[in-house]
C-alpha cells in the first residue's frame, strides 16, 4: 500500500515535469494560474487519508464535472435511453472539444467529450438552469464530502464568454435532434458544473466512493448505483483522459478522469480513490505532473487490471 513517504516521492518526481506544459490559456482565468502548483490526495477505504503538495489548493473541476452529471442523467433517464438513444461509448481518437465526428455519426461517441458532455447535461431534470445547478451542486457536495463546494463566479463567466466552440457543438447537436431543451440554458448549467471550485481532496473523497462501488467509505450511505459506478469506472478507463486514454490505460492501468483546470479523478477499485492537481497541462489537456505522480504510484501499487 502506499505510504506517507511515497506519496512525498510521487510528487517530487511529477514536480520534474510541471515546466514542460502550460494552463489552459482559452480560457482567460485559468490561464493566470502558476502551472508549478501541484498537489494529491488519497483517500483510502479503510478511511485513512495522506496529502501532499497543494492537495487544498482550490481549483475548478472542468470536465471532472462530467462524471456527477452523467449520474444524474443516468437516474434521470436511465442507461437504455441515455447510451441509446444519446450519446455512445467509445472512444474517438480526436480531441475533446472536436466537432468532426458530429458530421458523419451525429451522436457523441461517449459522454466525456464535450459534445456527449452537453448532451448529457440536458438530459438532466430540472424546471431550470438553476434547479439543475442546484441538484448538481446539492450531489457533488455529498459525493466529495464537503458542504462548502461553490461556483467560482469569475471563471463562469470567462467561461461563458469565450466559450464559442461549445457553442457550435450544442447548436449543432440541437439541429441534428439530439440535444434537448434550449440550447443557451444547456450551456449556462454546462459552463456552471465545469466552473466548481474543488481540491484534490475532494476529488480524493469523489474517486473514493467510486472505488468502493458507490458506497461512501466513511459514512456506508449508497451514493451512486453500484451498476452505475461499474459503468463509470468503464467509460474512465477507455474515454476518461481524452484522446490520450490509450496511452494513460497502458502507462497506468487504472480508471481516471481529468479536466483542463488540471484536475484528475483516478480510481483503484476496493483499495482508494486519488485526487490529484496540477495545472500545467499536455498537449492532450491533461495535468504533466498529475500523470507522472500517477505513473509512479501505479508502479508502486503494482495494479494489474488486464
Amino acid at each position: 500500500m502506499i505510504s506517507q513517504d511515497c506519496l512525498h516521492d510521487a510528487l517530487s518526481y511529477g514536480k520534474c515535469f510541471t515546466g514542460l506544459g502550460q494552463p489552459a490559456d482559452y480560457i482567460p482565468e485559468l490561464a493566470r494560474v502558476n502551472k508549478h502548483q501541484l498537489g494529491v490526495s488519497i483517500v483510502k477505504l479503510d478511511q485513512e487519508i495522506l496529502n501532499e503538495g497543494d492537495y487544498d489548493r482550490p481549483f475548478t473541476i472542468q470536465s471532472i464535472s462530467k462524471l456527477v452529471s452523467l449520474i444524474l442523467a443516468l437516474h434521470d433517464r436511465g442507461g437504455e435511453y441515455l447510451f441509446q438513444d444519446k450519446v455512445g461509448v467509445e472512444p474517438t481518437g480526436d480531441p475533446f472539444n472536436s466537432i468532426i465526428k458530429l458530421e458523419t455519426k451525429t451522436r457523441p461517441f461517449n459522454p466525456f467529450i464535450n459534445a456527449g458532455a452537453i448532451t448529457v447535461a440536458s438530459c438532466i431534470d430540472g424546471r431550470d438552469t438553476e434547479e439543475r445547478f442546484s441538484r448538481f451542486l446539492t450531489y457533488i457536495r455529498h459525493l466529495c464530502n464537503n458542504e462548502s463546494i461553490c461556483l467560482n463566479d469569475n471563471v463562469y463567466l470567462s467561461e461563458k464568454s469565450t466559450g464559442d466552440r461549445n457553442r457550435a457543438l450544442a447548436y449543432y447537436l440541437k439541429a441534428s435532434g439530439i440535444l434537448e431543451g434550449d440550447v443557451e440554458d444547456c450551456l449556462d448549467f454546462y459552463f456552471r458544473m465545469c466552473s466548481v471550485d474543488v481540491t484534490a481532496l475532494d476529488i480524493a473523497n469523489l474517486s473514493a466512493v467510486l472505488a468502493n462501488h458507490g458506497t461512501n467509505p466513511f459514512t456506508g450511505e449508497t451514493l451512486i448505483e453500484p451498476s452505475c459506478a461499474k459503468a463509470l469506472r468503464a467509460l474512465m478507463l477507455t474515454c476518461g483522459m481524452y484522446d490520450g486514454s490509450g496511452r494513460f490505460a497502458m502507462k497506468v492501468g487504472f480508471p481516471a478522469k481529468s479536466g483542463v483546470g488540471g484536475g484528475i479523478a483516478a480510481v483503484v477499485v476496493d483499495q482508494m480513490g486519488i485526487g490529484v492537481y496540477g495545472p500545467a497541462l499536455d498537449e492532450k489537456g491533461n495535468s504533466i505532473g498529475g500523470i507522472k505522480i500517477l505513473e509512479y504510484l501505479a508502479k508502486k501499487l503494482d495494479c494489474s487490471l488486464f
